[in-house]
């Protein structure tokens, strides 16, 4: 699974993906003020394997020209039905405005929604303008239960509603 966006090519993580993913998500969350947490709402970065492949979720890097540029991930959760928990969805100052985060975040829906997953959970932080813009201009709807300490928001979307629906045509 490999997808194309202009120039970034957004394709599943390896391992040596470890610390150029993890350099990306502490550098933007530095930038909007907020701690790296490698013993807490980060330790799933550094055990990818753990957090994600083992639970049958899925962790992306962006690349471009061989740079890892940003990330997006998602795991099944308990919380809902049937549920993923969108993650560390992060890309670096100079990648953001040209509509890449918000093709990264469709093509993960879409990737989850054909997984046959029937809602998706995020949560995120306040001070996190350009993300909390992105989800609820994509059919992201406010709800209760943060679960991550530096996290103030959370919400939800139901797929079936809004998303193309994945059928054959005979």
């Amino acid at each position: 699974m490999n997808h194309y966006y202009k120039d970034y090519l957004i394709k599943p993580w390896e391992e040596h993906h470890r610390i150029p993913a993890s350099e990306v998500i502490r550098s933007v969350l530095a930038e909007y003020g907020l701690g790296w947490e490698p013993d807490g709402a980060d330790k799933d970065v550094l055990q990818i394997e753990k957090y994600y492949l083992a639970s049958n979720g899925e962790f992306w890097v962006v690349e471009h020209q061989n740079q890892v540029v940003g990330t997006g991930a998602y795991y099944p959760i308990e919380r809902g039905q049937n549920a993923v928990e969108i993650r560390k969805m992060y890309l670096l100052p100079q990648v953001r405005g040209f509509g890449l985060g918000k093709y990264l975040l469709q093509q993960l829906e879409e990737t989850i929604a054909a997984r046959g997953f029937k809602e998706i959970w995020i949560e995120t932080a306040s001070v996190l303008v350009e993300a909390v813009k992105l989800y609820e201009s994509n059919g992201y709807k406010p709800a209760t239960g943060v679960e991550t300490a530096r996290c103030d928001r959370v919400y939800v979307k139901k797929l079936g509603a809004g998303l193309p629906e994945f059928s054959m045509i005979y």
